[in-house]
């Protein structure tokens, strides 16, 4: 195990969404059931100043401010009190990579906005001050507006106000700076009517005039010189204050400046009065546009496509310090103990920035930085498909979407992949392998939301084209196609070449990417490819030193400008890969490829269709050597399925001939609720496919054999609120995949016909007269699924608690989690209904080892409300807080099985000194619950087994959950146990040495 434990790493974390309507206080209020429910942490969202009204913190206005809307500094200090006090932890969400826009609050940005590449703050965001168009230069692209701007000009949507001492640009909710600078134009018309109201010599008039000219001498937004930025700060704030003054005390003066404004303003109906406003928002250091020309325009990196989140410049040290000031005091203080750390492919060199944060981490405890990784810091980053942490980043592992891909392939059932694929091209028509849609969906976000950040990246290229004679005939469009092809072929997220430059691993990824889109354009000049390749991998040491060409053609760099311009063009390509795969990979194509939606995880891999057990177990031997305090995830705020809808999807592998005929039967009986839009029907035959696999995944337990409908036949109140939250949940989930998909409709580019279509197909599949030959043809499968889902979802539950990492429990996940995408899955938790089911849980917990059986017993039986689910989670949690040496640096010991069942185990154990834990569970047991039904108990089980090694075997085991007591059986030269002595109870096992 490397060295990297840090001075603290905690045994478990439950993750915590912080808002305005679950602030410090209402967290606080839980610690004690968190604490009694056995966490090691409790793991936060942002809480730092975010834009007023958010509901997740990641568009965070002020770094260093504690949100007032959750509580400010108060409710902090007596929530990170109070977890102290009940022994827990406390890892922070934190955002490095981009900054919420918001220009009331958001400082940093409104002085940009003021002030241009003049602003001290322009230093902090990512912004091309000289970008391609002209019209753009040291002006910032601020796509804002709901229409054309000339029509919102002239619709006079855009006003001027004056308020404190300067001039507002109103358009809204927007409030925009106006450049101090620009100011007179708008005063001036309030000279002579000063004048003849004051008198000429009158004193009052003299200092407006004054005021004027210190505005109009001010330095413009332009200048870059220290001591003229510094002029220009002073010199705007005085004559701001001297106005605000001088209104003050003579209201005739704020009577004529307002008069003036409204005279700006301009009249609707008569486009000569607007002709002063654009001219004077002409001038200033931004340029207000319609929203969709963002797209091809924007010169501010964002975050993804979103306009309002501006990309900072966090590797700039200036920039980190004035960042993390106040994270910095809470570690000092003890508040936070770790760090998670947001979306880390964004940032320019995060291997650096991690570097910083640990650095950080020492000042503020004022000691030496003695180990690699003294901070604990878990990183938001997705691992592609054979991909690997890039092991010099100072951190101890991701947020743990790779183990979660892992777990989920251990319940796909490989051996069905051909048959699965079947069904899907026979009932949706879709017969593209996923690699084509990917590349596909690649390409449409290249060409539309990000063509922006394409545009920029090509004219980089096309400079370095120019500066060398071999590579000048190159044109732009021809750069632009070559990187447009070699992106939408990249294999993973992004690389990450840095000042040290680029590691075998990432040589590889570009070579891989280059080579597939070779491929794929056989037409295109060679020698493009050649080129890119040439720029991004240069041959040779840095300095520049030309080289014979090679193979490849040889485009051999002149001297050290021109390299460090062609690794800079490599650093910023690699942070358009990252958003790009996501927007294409996460948020169209797996709305598009319906084969089976579990697959479609953040960072999972449609195309990998299942994990063997001796897969399983060598990812978490790879963890234990490299990563052995990585997270461990099997829900997020992010996850495009709750970790229980997974487990229900999972099972249709499994039974692909009983789904197809199923789904087959279901599109039959709705046919008449699709409605036909542009002469297709619609919803398609993909989205509904979708569709039914949402449905049998989240179907609400609590509705049980009832259908939506049965509330009007006297369910009652409580019940019939249930039932169209239902549909509305669906509703809205389908609206969204339907948008991502951005097939029929999108976000940019809404298409009501189709949109009002599936909300329509949704309500008349699950209620009114439709619901009545679906749901009794639906039911009885979902019931199935239903029951085959509870084993996967307790048998994922178990693994998760016992392999190596921290295992992370997002809220309410201790119960079933049957939540969609987001916003679904941050729906408000019912704590008070947890911690009710808490006291029973440890009433079971508490009965003698001999008199627990029959308890554990009625749990299982009702295992609709969850608490068999709530009962593995507090065991698994106390006995890892109780033995985190056992789970923190045991051994990993694979236990090899014998079935004789139609289903299959996984096991292993966790070993440290004198001590161990086996962790037990079934999988692929569709046949087996079939045969046998639940609770799946020993007698199913006949003769199969959990073989030992040697120094497990002379031991006694007893259950966690169940008490009882294990003994092995032994022969001459080998002993195991038997399953059903495992689950003789229920189906999970963790039974401790």
């Amino acid at each position: 195990m490397p060295d990297h434990r840090p001075r603290y790493v905690p045994v478990s974390t439950y993750r915590l969404q912080l808002h305005h309507e679950f602030p410090f206080a209402a967290a606080e209020r839980i610690v004690a059931y968190l604490a009694r429910l056995g966490a090691g942490a409790c793991y936060t969202s942002p809480y730092f100043t975010a834009t007023p009204g958010s509901t997740h913190g990641y568009d965070v206005v002020n770094h260093n401010e504690i949100n007032p809307e959750l509580g400010g500094e108060d409710g902090h200090r007596a929530f990170t009190a109070c977890l102290t006090a009940h022994g827990l932890g406390h890892v922070v969400d934190f955002v490095p990579n981009h900054m919420g826009i918001d220009t009331g609050r958001n400082a940093w940005w409104r002085d940009v906005l003021e002030n241009g590449p003049s602003s001290p703050a322009s230093r902090f965001f990512d912004v091309d001050w000289d970008p391609i168009k002209p019209e753009l230069h040291a002006k910032l692209m601020l796509p804002i507006l709901g229409d054309q701007y000339g029509s919102a000009l002239e619709r006079g949507e855009l006003q001027l106000a004056f308020r404190d001492g300067s001039l507002l640009l109103t358009y809204f909710d927007y409030e925009l700076p106006v450049n101090p600078r620009q100011a007179p134009r708008v005063y001036r018309r309030a000279v002579e009517p000063l004048a003849a109201a004051l008198g000429r010599d009158n004193s009052r008039l003299l200092e407006f005039q004054s005021i004027l000219a210190s505005l109009q001498n001010l330095p413009p937004y332009t200048e870059q010189a220290a001591e003229r930025v510094a002029e220009r700060q002073r010199e705007k704030e005085v004559a701001r204050a001297r106005l605000a003054k001088l209104v003050a005390e003579c209201p005739t003066v704020r009577e004529h400046i307002e008069q003036a404004v409204r005279e700006v303003n301009g009249e609707p109906g008569r486009s000569g009065s607007f002709d002063a406003m654009h001219e004077l928002l002409e001038a200033q250091a931004y340029r207000v546009s319609y929203w969709r020309a963002a797209s091809h325009e924007i010169n501010y990196r964002r975050f993804f496509d979103i306009n309002t989140l501006a990309g900072l410049r966090v590797e700039d040290p200036a920039v980190f310090e004035a960042t993390h000031q106040l994270l910095a005091r809470l570690l000092r203080d003890g508040a936070v103990s770790a760090v998670r750390i947001d979306h880390p492919d964004g940032l320019f060199d995060p291997a650096r920035y991690f570097e910083m944060l640990q650095d950080l981490a020492c000042r503020a405890w004022d000691v030496e930085r003695e180990t690699p990784r003294p901070l604990w810091v878990a990183a938001e980053k997705i691992l592609s498909a054979g991909e690997q942490l890039p092991p010099r980043w100072a951190v101890h592992g991701t947020t743990g979407y790779n183990y979660l891909n892992d777990l989920n392939g251990l319940f796909v059932d490989a051996k069905q992949v051909k048959r699965v694929r079947r069904a899907y091209a026979k009932l949706t028509g879709s017969i593209e392998p996923f690699e084509e849609v990917l590349y596909a969906s690649k390409r449409l976000i290249m060409e539309t939301a990000m063509a922006s950040e394409l545009t920029v990246l090509a004219h980089r290229l096309d400079r370095i084209a120019e500066s060398n004679r071999r590579s000048r005939d190159f044109t732009l469009e021809s750069l632009r196609n070559v990187i447009t092809e070699v992106v939408a072929c990249f294999p993973v997220y992004r690389t990450y070449v840095d000042e040290r430059g680029w590691t075998a691993e990432d040589r590889a990824v570009v070579v891989r990417a280059v080579a597939r889109a070779r491929r794929r354009n056989p037409a295109m000049e060679a020698s493009l490819f050649d080129f890119l390749l040439e720029v991004v991998l240069p041959r040779g040491d840095e300095s520049g030193t030309a080289h014979a060409p090679d193979r490849r053609g040889g485009y051999p760099a002149q001297d050290a400008a021109e390299s460090a311009a062609r690794r800079r063009f490599a650093m910023k390509l690699q942070q358009y890969t990252g958003p790009l795969q996501a927007k294409g990979l996460e948020d169209t194509a797996f709305y598009r490829y319906n084969l089976l939606l579990s697959l479609n995880e953040v960072g999972g891999d449609p195309e990998r269709f299942g994990r063997s057990p001796a897969e399983f177990h060598a990812a978490n031997e790879h963890r234990l050597r490299h990563w052995p305090f990585e997270m461990l995830a099997t829900s997020t705020h992010d996850t495009k399925l709750g970790e229980d809808v997974r487990a229900r999807v999972n099972t249709l592998s499994e039974i692909p001939e009983d789904w197809a005929r199923e789904v087959s039967r279901w599109m039959r009986i709705n046919r008449t609720h699709r409605t036909v839009v542009d002469g297709d029907p619609a919803p398609d035959r993909n989205d509904e496919y979708r569709f039914y696999q949402a449905l049998v995944g989240a179907w609400p337990l609590e509705a049980g054999d009832s259908s939506v409908d049965d509330v009007d036949r006297g369910k009652g109140d409580r019940e019939r609120a249930a039932g169209l939250e239902f549909v509305a949940r669906i509703q809205a989930y389908m609206i969204k995949a339907v948008k991502e998909a951005k097939r029929h409709t999108s976000w940019l580019t809404p298409n009501a016909p189709y949109e009002n279509a599936v909300l329509r197909f949704v309500e008349r599949v699950l209620t009114g007269p439709g619901q009545g030959r679906f749901l009794p043809a639906f039911l009885p499968f979902q019931q199935r699924v239903a029951q085959i889902g509870l084993v996967n979802s307790l048998a994922q539950l178990t693994l998760k608690l016992g392999s190596p990492g921290i295992p992370d429990f997002y809220q309410g996940t201790e119960l079933w989690d049957l939540s969609l995408v987001d916003p679904d899955n941050r729906r408000p938790v019912d704590f008070a209904h947890r911690a009710a089911l808490l006291d029973e849980i440890e009433s079971v917990l508490a009965e003698p080892l001999g008199q627990r059986r029959s308890a554990v017993v009625a749990l299982q039986q009702r295992w609709r409300d969850g608490r068999i689910k709530l009962l593995l989670t507090v065991a698994g949690l106390r006995l890892r807080r109780d033995w985190p040496e056992g789970f923190l640096q045991g051994a990993y010991l694979p236990l090899e099985t014998e079935v004789s069942v139609p289903a299959d185990l996984v096991a292993f154990a966790r070993v440290f000194e004198d001590r161990a834990a086996v962790f037990v569970v079934p999988r692929l047991a569709a046949r087996l619950v079939a045969q046998a039904g639940l609770p799946l108990g020993g007698d199913a089980w006949k003769t199969s087994r959990v073989l030992l090694p040697p120094e497990l075997s002379n031991r006694t085991f007893r259950h966690v959950v169940t008490g009882a007591e294990i003994r092995p059986t032994s022969t001459n030269s080998r002993s195991w146990i038997f399953a059903g002595e495992i689950f003789q109870v229920v189906p999970f096992g963790i039974l401790v040495a």
